[in-house]
């Protein structure tokens, strides 16, 4: 078995802060960048990312090269789109707007093998990846995590954290936000919302849970950190492009032989 190198989950149970790298653009070159930029863990995002299973797929094999513990955020709690995920070889999973105790209840069966769970058998790459002894060690492996994202989520999260099988959960301080009735943007986040994440992650790690967040920045990371949080994620591939991209274009057009050109 691989599972040092390979579980987000050994980790962190041994104490480690991880940071994770997010890809939402289909394409296993954007993917190895990513992979290769000293993030400790990968996330691959089939909800609002651009991304197919084929296109994860592939995009899974060459971040397994480097190697990172991996995360694909599912569309859904769907017990078949979670099966396929792990059977790719992912080892976690990150689902988005559980709300209730059945809903994570549901992710965990579909995350796990009987008699924990309802996950069918078929671990087809998983096994060329962590070893043909992944189908005994899934359970240390595998890390679900369930993203708590709504009022209606934290109105029910001592049950949900009561759900055996769950790991972790995952802010997502923009939907959170939009939930609460602001404008859903992950910076700067408003004291409201803030009290709630705090709260989130004091509930979790009580009852044994990991805690991770979603991150805007460098600095939202170094604070949510700090605070306690275990993991944290640094905004998108697509953010990051776009943020960088459009401060290059700005410093090119104040530079005087582009301005005076413009201006003509």
């Amino acid at each position: 078995m691989n599972t040092p190198a390979r579980s987000a989950k050994h980790s962190l149970k041994a104490g480690k802060k991880l940071v994770l790298g997010w890809c939402s653009i289909p394409s296993p070159v954007t993917a190895e960048l990513v992979a290769r930029a000293g993030f400790d863990a990968i996330a691959v995002d089939l909800q609002h990312g651009l991304i197919d299973y084929g296109t994860a797929l592939s995009m899974l094999q060459v971040i397994d090269a480097t190697p990172r513990p991996t995360f694909c955020r599912v569309p859904s709690g769907d017990l078949a789109a979670i099966g396929k995920a792990l059977d790719a070889g992912f080892s976690g999973i990150i689902c988005p707007l559980v709300n209730t105790r059945e809903e994570a209840e549901a992710i965990v069966r579909a995350a796990r093998y009987a008699p924990l769970g309802e996950r069918s058998f078929g671990p087809t790459r998983a096994n060329l990846v962590h070893g043909t002894g992944y189908f005994q060690d899934s359970s240390n492996l595998v890390t679900v995590a369930a993203m708590i994202e709504t009022a209606e989520a934290i109105a029910n999260l001592d049950e949900i954290l009561a759900v055996d099988g769950l790991d972790a959960v995952y802010v997502g301080p923009s939907d959170l936000a939009l939930s609460l009735g602001h404008t859903p943007v992950l910076e700067p986040i408003l004291p409201e919302v803030a009290r709630e994440i705090t709260r989130i992650r004091v509930s979790a790690q009580h009852r044994g849970k990991f805690a991770g967040i979603h991150c805007g920045s460098v600095e939202g990371i170094g604070r949510w950190l700090e605070e306690g949080f275990d993991f944290a994620t640094l905004s998108t591939d697509v953010r990051l492009m776009s943020a960088w991209l459009a401060t290059a274009t700005a410093q090119i057009g104040a530079l005087p032989a582009v301005r005076e050109s413009r201006l003509r």
